[in-house]
C-alpha cells in the first residue's frame, strides 16, 4: 500500500493550470488538476481510456462533446475516452479536480505539467 496526502499537490500557479501526479501504474494514473479563476484545460480526448473526476475545491464548467455542465465541490463525473473534454474555472476561487485516468493511451498523459 502507498498513502499520499492530497493537500500538498493542490499547487496553484497564477500563469497556468497545474497537474500533479499522485499515483502511476502501467495502465492508470491518478492526478490533481489545479486552476486559478479563469484558467482552463483545452478540449482534448483520452482515446481508449476512461476518466473519472471529483471536484475537491471550487467550481467550473466542464464541456463534454459540446455540452456544458456546471461542476461544484463534491461533484463526480465519468467520461469515456472518445468524448471531447474541457474544463474552465468559472468561479472566483481556486478549483482542484482529482482525476483517475484508466488505461492511459500513452506516457504523455501521465506527466507532471
Amino acid at each position: 500500500m502507498e498513502k499520499k496526502e492530497l493537500q500538498p499537490v493542490k499547487e496553484y500557479n497564477e500563469n497556468k493550470f497545474t497537474k500533479r501526479i499522485l499515483f502511476k501504474s502501467s495502465e492508470s494514473v491518478v492526478f490533481v488538476l489545479n486552476f486559478m479563476p479563469g484558467q482552463e484545460l483545452p478540449k482534448h480526448q483520452h482515446p481508449g481510456s476512461e476518466l473519472f473526476v471529483l471536484v475537491t475545491d471550487g467550481s467550473g464548467i466542464v464541456t463534454i462533446n459540446g455540452e456544458d455542465t456546471l461542476l461544484v465541490k463534491d461533484d463526480v463525473i465519468s467520461c469515456e475516452g472518445e468524448e471531447h473534454f474541457s474544463f474552465k474555472n468559472t468561479g472566483d476561487t481556486p478549483t482542484s479536480l482529482y482525476a483517475v485516468l484508466s488505461k492511459i493511451p500513452s506516457e504523455d498523459y501521465a506527466q507532471k505539467i
